[in-house]
């Protein structure tokens, strides 16, 4: 299991069991055991699956720990198979068959794995124009997906008192509203201490969740 990932993974379970007040140290080794497993990606995905579907506690972030599945699927699995298997037309059938799976929380951890191999600052604009390509034409989903995050990058010279302000009265059809908080918060400082850490959580609308969002962003990046 790729060592950042178990990081984030871990992070994710435990702030969210603490702060929500539920036990989840069994399903979390149950799924690192899976994450770790030699199993096809489908496979794991279905035994990940079955540890949600049996821990109604824990479902917020199912589609959180997938986005941390397929992550480790890059970084470790992906090394076992065929050169070109991300081209295969097996893996096309999974893309197919998990479209609609996970969160924009993806794209984040890439562009951080990205930065750590090229040892680079990350940087909300340089996310938005360098990473997602969010000005390019043919990148009008991303800009449509992120145009909250665009419409706000001035919060980067503000505040995070600003940052969950404006996070509270974003629409709730926003497509990245649930994320707005924990990774502008994050950009705005990419490592924070417990006092910011604290703060943020006082801030938070669902400081279970944000929190266990921000945990995973931070300790994935300095894993």
């Amino acid at each position: 299991m790729d060592k950042k990932v178990k990081a984030a993974l871990e992070s994710l379970f435990n702030t969210f069991s603490a702060l929500e007040g539920v036990s989840a140290q069994q399903e979390l080794n149950q799924l690192i055991a899976i994450f770790g497993s030699d199993q096809h990606f489908m496979d794991k995905l279905s035994a990940m699956d079955e540890v949600f579907d049996t821990s109604a506690a824990l479902d917020p972030v199912r589609e959180l720990s997938f986005d941390l599945l397929l992550i480790n699927f890059f970084a470790e699995d992906a090394k076992k198979l065929d050169e070109d298997y991300l081209e295969s037309p097996e893996w096309e059938k999974i893309e197919e068959e998990t479209i609609d799976r996970g969160t924009e929380l993806l794209n984040l951890l890439l562009y951080l794995k990205e930065c750590d191999d090229e040892d680079i600052d990350p940087s909300l604009d340089d996310y938005l124009k360098e990473f997602l390509l969010v000005d390019e034409d043919e990148f009008q989903d991303e800009h449509r997906i992120y145009e909250d995050v665009i419409a706000n990058q001035v919060l980067m010279e503000s505040s995070l008192i600003e940052i969950a302000r404006i996070s509270k009265k974003l629409s709730p059809d926003s497509e990245i509203r649930e994320l707005f908080f924990p990774l502008m918060a994050f950009f705005y400082n990419i490592n924070p201490d417990a006092q910011y850490l604290k703060e943020f959580k006082a801030l938070s609308e669902d400081p279970a969740f944000d929190a266990a969002v921000l945990d995973l962003i931070v300790n994935y990046n300095q894993a």
